[in-house]
């Protein structure tokens, strides 16, 4: 089975930094994954993706700020969070894109709040 699993969420003070985990298992292959997020009361919305090699892409509110990376021979990809602010507060969601079908972790959540 096809498994994403995302970890390294909590609690922050804002201008902190975080870093998330997605560690994916029961594929073959390495293929792009992404960081999502939703907040309360809002649409989810894409913060990074990444290919299966480095070419990453990032929403305009976290540029600067976010930084998307993988460990291939991990299959695993992290999200690194710098500045962190109270906008940033959500439900933060790793999705796997294969060839066939995505797959979605049960996200982890992070706190900003002083």
């Amino acid at each position: 089975q096809v498994q994403v699993v995302e970890s390294g969420g909590g609690l922050v003070q804002p201008g902190e930094s975080l870093r998330l985990s997605c560690a994916a298992s029961g594929v073959k292959g390495i293929y792009p994954m992404a960081w999502y997020r939703q907040a309360p009361g809002k649409q989810r919305e894409l913060v990074a993706h990444i290919t299966s090699g480095i070419n990453a892409d990032y929403v305009d509110s976290v540029k600067g700020r976010f930084t998307i990376s993988r460990d291939n021979a991990k299959n695993t990809a992290y999200l690194q969070m710098n500045s962190l602010a109270p906008e940033d507060t959500a439900v933060y969601y790793c999705k796997l894109q294969t060839a066939t079908m995505d797959y979605w972790g049960k996200g982890t959540l992070v706190t900003v709040s002083s």
